[in-house]
């Protein structure tokens, strides 16, 4: 399995200093970022778009996990490319061409995920995952942070995990939502490697603390 990464998502930061989030997430000894993207459309919600990557890339060296929760993921790939993104998740259930939206996140230099919600089936990311770095399974339905884990999201993560097991694959699997130390434990015992977590991380009274106790360590 390859070691846990906790990767805070910088929805639950201060939106009024993203740089500060930043430093927070390098204080706690931390090496990614989570970037949640949203449109309005495929989700509920609006959140930031590349010009924030961008302002972010000159002041850290973390890695920028980028998660497009866009209904044309297609369309946007190489703004967040440009801007910074080191790697870009896109939904299995979004209007476009998986498989070719992956392949360009790849043209340009970016390592690529896939990205399943809740009530989707996992064989729905399986044609895909040779040309994957990373499988993000939600734990909540995407719009917004502080829900509530949805635990049957579980078996995504095991049906993921038993396909990744089963073609000798490394590609990452990722969770996010609802992620704390009791719920990162099952998702880990899932096969899940890699933490998204927002509230937990940013209102921890020790946010170094609350990752390691997320992270297992």
């Amino acid at each position: 399995m390859n070691p846990v990464v906790l990767a805070p998502s910088l929805l639950a930061a201060d939106h009024a200093d993203f740089a500060g989030g930043v430093a927070a997430i390098e204080r706690a000894g931390l090496g990614w970022v989570h970037l949640d993207i949203m449109d309005g459309h495929f989700v509920p919600n609006l959140s930031f778009g590349p010009q924030v990557l961008a302002a972010l890339r000159p002041r850290t060296k973390l890695h920028f996990d980028t998660h497009l929760m866009l209904l044309n993921p297609d369309r946007y790939v190489e703004a967040f490319a440009k801007a910074g993104a080191d790697r870009i998740t896109v939904h299995a259930e979004a209007d476009h061409d998986v498989a070719r939206t992956l392949a360009r996140i790849r043209e340009l230099g970016c390592s690529a995920g896939i990205a399943i919600n809740p009530d989707a089936d996992p064989s729905a990311t399986f044609p895909h995952l040779d040309a994957v770095d990373l499988v993000l399974c939600m734990t909540v339905f995407p719009g917004f942070g502080g829900q509530a884990f949805i635990a049957g999201a579980a078996e995504n993560i095991r049906g993921v995990a038993a396909e990744r097991a089963r073609r000798g694959l490394a590609f990452r699997i990722e969770v996010d939502g609802g992620i704390n130390a009791e719920t990162a434990a099952v998702c880990r015992s899932a096969g899940a490697d890699t933490l998204v977590a927002g509230t937990s991380f940013f209102k921890a009274p020790d946010p170094a603390a609350a990752a390691r106790a997320m992270a297992g360590a």
